[in-house]
């Protein structure tokens, strides 16, 4: 026998169960399992109850909401099954333990986002609210379009300067004066070719010096 053979046989083994241990194991055992099957053919009851319920009840088309009363999780997750495999939206309100429940909605008349948004909160929803908002939205609306339009609007004078001055100086006069004047490009410029002189520097220097013979010759003529 090798070594590994000898430490096992010399280690304890661990001490086997009674008849009485095992019967209980397998009783406790058996109790599970029943009471998973008595849940699972319970939750299959209860999909079947909301089946039924929303076929009875959407059958008739004036029907658009059906609300549910208040369940667990499980519950909540088998009736959002069955709706969606009914073609019918689902949503759920309230806080979840509390008094988390399903309203069930036709998808051809769903929830608007301000209802869904009170439920949320907890807040009433009703025909009544519904109006007052679209009222208040079509209000808010029309007075935004109205400022819209006010700014767009270019301010117009109640007169035309033209005529209030054309009795003074004449309609044709007013007309000219009232005309888009445009700047002139070379004022304040002088053109390139009246800025070239032609002239050499010996006639310029001669130039410069006949004028100044003819300055002195006229201060003399003043002084005599």
């Amino acid at each position: 026998m090798d070594l590994l053979g000898s430490i096992m046989n010399a280690m304890d083994k661990p001490p086997s169960l009674s008849e009485a241990e095992k019967n209980l194991i397998k009783k406790r055992k058996a109790e599970i399992e029943k009471r998973q099957k008595l849940e699972k053919e319970k939750l299959k009851r209860f999909k079947e109850r909301v089946e039924g319920k929303l076929d009875s009840y959407f059958k008739d088309h004036k029907n658009v909401m059906l609300k549910f009363d208040t369940m667990d999780q499980i519950c909540r997750s088998i009736v959002h099954e069955s709706a969606e495999s009914k073609g019918l939206l689902s949503y759920a309100f309230g806080i979840d333990g509390v008094d988390r429940y399903i309203r069930i909605y036709r998808k051809e008349n769903p929830p608007s986002p301000d209802e869904i948004a009170a439920r949320k909160r907890g807040e009433p929803w009703n025909e009544q609210i519904q109006q007052q908002l679209f009222e208040k939205r079509e209000k808010d609306k029309l007075m935004e379009e109205e400022y819209s339009k006010g700014k767009k609007e270019k301010f117009v004078p109640n007169s035309n300067y033209k005529d209030k001055y054309a009795h003074l100086i004449g309609q044709d006069a007013a007309l000219d004066a009232a005309k888009k004047t445009e700047t002139n490009k070379t004022y304040g410029f002088v053109p390139s070719e009246n800025k070239k002189d032609s002239r050499s520097i010996e006639q310029t220097m001669a130039d410069i010096r006949a004028k100044k013979r003819q300055k002195l010759a006229h201060d003399k003529e003043e002084t005599e």
